[in-house]
């Protein structure tokens, strides 16, 4: 298959093995900060074929991973409320609040139903004229412009009973406030998919400021390794820069119609980034001119929201501190089909990564 077979080519992918082996000096920490190259980095058994001075890190990529426990508890409240049908994508679902799950609260018989597209979320609320509809908005900006497509919709089409619960992040800021913290990062493996949407460009400010080394990513494992590479040559090198190794579907500018209905539609504000805490400037909210849309402003509801699981150490993980490896609870209390931290919920967190593909070299 044309873009997958090609790129999955194993005389390729040693042959950028053994690249890196000039690089065998080198002790650097490259971190991903995206939830499907933290998948495919181990499915594919990328940290095998590399040399030992260059360690991956997994940080915060994962936009179900990121979302706060006062999110979920809030999205819960509402789904309590009489006549409220609470739309989301799959992978929200199970992950776990202070005390319960839209899952489990679905099982008790609120009307909480996954979707596929926030057009099919829109479509809902149209059958159900008699009810409110919420849909929750999450995702970086990979996501984002979907939501801000529906909110048009529903606006133009003054549609009434549609609503939007929004933890959507962008992720510049994150980046930002990793870099100051007390993490060893010599270079980012840059998502692919937010930089469709953003372009390069967004990451201009990490080598100007901090000197650190950028490369944007795809999805396949000579992609991953030619990204290593590119990365390991620049920091070796000392020339920090943004590159773009996804050139197939990223450019500098990025998708400027999709930027532009997001910004039309979205402004930032501060937001909580599970395990990590609040980042200026980090989360997107509805515009005053969409504010009948934003289901915070429309349901005054009161609810509680409690801390993290103190033996939960995902916050660790996601700032890169830490592995999965390195909490106890991993594959004995915690495990995909007894989650205790959204890392182990959704597919591309870190801790389901580890405990799908602990034992497994994918590339023989």
């Amino acid at each position: 298959m044309k873009y997958i077979n090609e790129y999955r080519d194993n005389v390729l992918v040693r042959k950028l093995s053994n690249k890196l082996r000039k690089y065998n000096d080198l002790d650097i920490s490259l971190m991903e900060v995206c939830g499907g190259h933290t998948m495919a980095i181990h499915r594919f058994g990328i940290p095998s074929l590399l040399p030992k001075g260059i360690k991956l890190l997994s940080g915060p990529g994962c936009p179900v991973c990121v979302s706060s426990i006062s999110f979920i508890d809030k999205a819960i409240a509402y789904s309590a409320i009489k006549n409220v049908i609470i739309t989301t994508y799959g992978d929200l679902i199970r992950v776990p609040g202070s005390q319960s799950s839209l899952e489990k609260e679905k099982s008790k018989g609120a009307d909480i139903r996954i979707v596929y597209s926030t057009l099919e979320a829109l479509n809902i609320a149209k059958i159900n004229q008699n009810k409110k509809v919420i849909f929750l908005g999450i995702g970086f900006e990979t996501t984002a412009p979907a939501s801000a497509v529906v909110i048009q919709k529903a606006y133009h089409e003054n549609i009434q009973n549609f609503f939007l619960l929004s933890t959507h992040k962008i992720m510049p800021p994150v980046m930002e406030a990793l870099l100051n913290e007390d993490v060893k990062i010599d270079g980012f493996i840059c998502p692919g998919h937010v930089s469709t949407i953003t372009g390069s460009k967004i990451y201009d400010f990490i080598p100007d400021k901090y000197k650190i080394a950028c490369v944007v990513t795809g999805f396949e494992p000579t992609d991953l390794m030619q990204s290593i590479y590119m990365l390991a040559k620049q920091i070796h090198d000392k020339t920090p820069k943004v590159e773009i190794q996804y050139s197939r579907a990223v450019v500098k500018e990025g998708n400027v119609k999709a930027q532009k209905i997001m910004n039309e539609v979205f402004e930032t504000r501060n937001d909580i980034w599970r395990g990590i805490g609040e980042i200026p400037d980090s989360g997107l909210k509805l515009r005053e001119k969409y504010k009948e849309f934003d289901a915070e402003l429309v349901f005054n509801i009161q609810f509680e929201s409690k801390g993290e699981n103190p033996a939960c150490i995902c916050g660790d993980i996601l700032r890169g501190l830490k592995t999965p490896k390195d909490c106890n609870l991993f594959g004995k209390t915690c495990s995909p089909v007894n989650p205790v931290g959204a890392c182990m919920v959704s597919s591309e967190g870190s801790c389901a990564a580890y405990y799908k593909y602990q034992n497994y070299d994918g590339f023989n």
